[in-house]
């Protein structure tokens, strides 16, 4: 039965999770108008769709240590913070404003991404894979809002500044609910506890198979946030219709983010969701950048269905593969660390093989030999294996499934 405790902690990670996209997904709408009036390159532009992603890949590893001097639930007031401060600095009319701002909203996204994974294992570890999915569904209802009110808020407050300041006060929204409401837990000595460390889970080959599948996923989801409207602008749209294409795509994220977890308790283990959700991935992309223009809609609807799912799951396999909740923090930084350094490679290699002269097709036809890539490792990371430490080594134990 669920607890007051328990409810709350879920509200409060549906709010948090709502502010950790609309960072990056609200630059990508306003591209071709920051081109124009901030005198932007396309590799300058590729850099600012990267910096969000490089910055929250350096700083999820720091997480877990951060956590542990001040605790999770601090630590998570912290990033809140500095996304705010992010948010508002990207908007003023200060020298590499935009560029620094947008750089310390991805720390605070890295920060936060990783410590929320952790927390739902720790407050809820019977349901923490299904968590997961509530959490990721968030996160592209976030994407969603900010792909999709960008351009409107741009019309509404006049200015494209003011469109991305604004959307500090949805995180200065949920620091507070979150500094009001955060579960109160008492440090407690973990001198006893195993030492993992990052050099021994590097160790394990299974690390390596969730951190690559979660790198290049998440690299296609970031391309998708910094560069979908601009190639579709190229393919003819106008800039608003391009905006709302991507924002129906990101609200189809949000049945597969809350439904992939259930339908991965289906099989035996996670590689048949794995490679459907890729699957549709690929078949997006063709439709919305290759194919006429008539198969807009499904297009967009395929490849948010499959984003969703496979970010989703992405993020359960942190859970999935660990057995305590500290083990899920450290493989969280290590993975979302690593994942999305990795990440940030495929918006600014976007914006330089535009700028080379590569039309829409060739980019996408690299895109989805990518994905084909990254069916290899989740047939690997999709196995029902799980790191443990309860022995006072880490291991990687076979879990039997339950039906």
């Amino acid at each position: 039965m669920a607890t007051r405790r328990s409810i709350t902690f879920i509200l409060l990670m549906v709010v948090v999770g709502l502010n950790l996209r609309p960072a990056m997904s609200s630059v990508a709408p306003l591209l071709t108008r920051l081109q124009e009036s901030a005198g932007l390159s396309a590799s300058a532009a590729g850099l600012l769709t990267t910096l969000p992603v490089l910055f929250l890949g350096l700083s999820a590893p720091l997480a877990p240590a951060l956590a542990k001097r001040i605790g999770s639930e601090r630590a998570l007031s912290v990033a809140l913070t500095l996304l705010a401060v992010g948010l508002i600095l990207r908007g003023l009319p200060l020298a590499g404003g935009l560029f620094i701002g947008s750089a310390m909203a991805g720390c605070a996204i890295g920060v936060g991404g990783t410590l929320l994974p952790a927390l739902v294992k720790r407050e809820l570890p019977d349901s923490a894979d299904l968590l997961t999915g509530l959490y990721t569904m968030a996160l592209c209802l976030g994407g969603a809002l900010g792909a999709g009110l960008s351009v409107p808020l741009t019309q509404l407050l006049g200015s494209w500044q003011a469109s991305l300041m604004s959307w500090s006060l949805l995180a200065l929204f949920a620091l507070v609910l979150w500094h009001i409401q955060m579960p109160r837990t008492t440090m407690t000595n973990t001198s006893t506890a195993p030492k993992s460390g990052i050099l021994r889970l590097l160790k394990q080959p299974l690390t390596w198979h969730v951190m690559l599948f979660m790198g290049i996923q998440s690299s296609m989801a970031y391309i998708v946030f910094g560069w979908l409207p601009t190639l579709l602008v190229d393919r003819g749209y106008n800039e608003a219709d391009a905006g709302w294409t991507m924002a129906v795509s990101i609200m189809c994220q949000l049945a597969s983010a809350l439904g992939a977890p259930w339908l991965a308790r289906m099989g035996r283990d996670q590689r048949p969701a794995l490679l459907l959700v890729l699957l549709s991935t690929a078949m997006g992309l063709w439709m919305l950048l290759i194919a006429p223009l008539v198969w807009k809609w499904p297009g967009a609807a395929l490849l948010g269905i499959g984003q969703g799912g496979s970010f989703s799951l992405a993020l359960s396999l942190l859970v999935l593969r660990t057995a305590n909740s500290r083990l899920a923090g450290q493989l969280s930084g290590l993975v979302q660390g690593g994942g999305y350094t990795l990440a940030a490679l495929g918006p600014f290699g976007v914006g330089v093989m535009l700028q080379s002269g590569a039309n829409t097709p060739h980019i996408a036809w690299l895109l989805i030999a990518l994905i084909l890539v990254c069916c290899g490792f989740a047939l690997l990371a999709g196995r029902n294996q799980r790191l443990d430490d309860h022995s006072g080594e880490l291991l990687v134990q076979r879990v039997t499934p339950t039906f």
